[in-house]
């Protein structure tokens, strides 16, 4: 599966020392990637550093690659464990970081917005975040990867660590209730 993807051909390039290939990774990838760290942790500064972190181990390991799956499951792999990383920190201080509005507000004005950032404009945008938020870690973690990182469930599960039926549960569940609250609010 790895081998016909063009991203981890790219990787492979990059490991064998072209640094060209790595730029084009990065390109691909950083928007995306940045809306889903950004959605992890919620903080604006803390996004920052996971995401440099998660490029960092891209980096750091990237002798270690091998296309056993398409680079975005590789990938959000390392950004999901960035993030689980960064909320071990942040327990451990004591203190879970709140959302910042304005990393979400800035998300959802990227000019080259994926669908989900693409949904975050305006009212309707806002209750989404607010219903994104809501949601268990691990949902969300899921409906994002879905919705930004364009992993599927096989995938999802790969990232997470967790078999294919937790993680399509995951996401079902996610959808059930932003479709639900998206509803209720609505309606009121």
């Amino acid at each position: 599966m790895g081998l016909g993807d063009a991203d981890a051909q790219l990787m492979l390039r990059y490991a064998a020392g072209d640094a060209r290939a790595f730029d084009e990774l990065y390109a691909n990838h950083r928007n995306g990637l940045w809306r889903f760290i950004g959605r992890s942790v919620r903080d604006a500064a803390a996004t920052d550093d996971v995401f440099q972190e998660c490029w960092s181990r891209v980096i750091a390991h990237r002798e270690n690659y091998r296309p056993e799956a398409r680079f975005a499951t590789w990938l959000y792999r390392i950004a999901h464990n960035c993030c689980m990383d960064h909320w071990r920190t942040v327990a451990r201080r004591g203190a879970r970081e709140t959302a910042d509005d304005e990393a979400v507000a800035a998300a959802a004005d990227d000019a080259v917005a994926e669908p989900l950032a693409a949904a975050l404009a305006g009212e309707r945008g806002e209750r989404l975040a607010a219903a994104l938020e809501r949601l268990p870690q691990e949902q969300s973690t899921a409906f994002l990867l879905y919705v930004e990182g364009g992993l599927s469930v096989a995938e999802i599960a790969e990232s997470t660590g967790v078999n294919p039926e937790t993680a399509k549960s995951r996401l079902r569940y996610a959808a059930a209730k932003l479709r639900q609250t998206l509803g209720e609010t609505a309606s009121d």
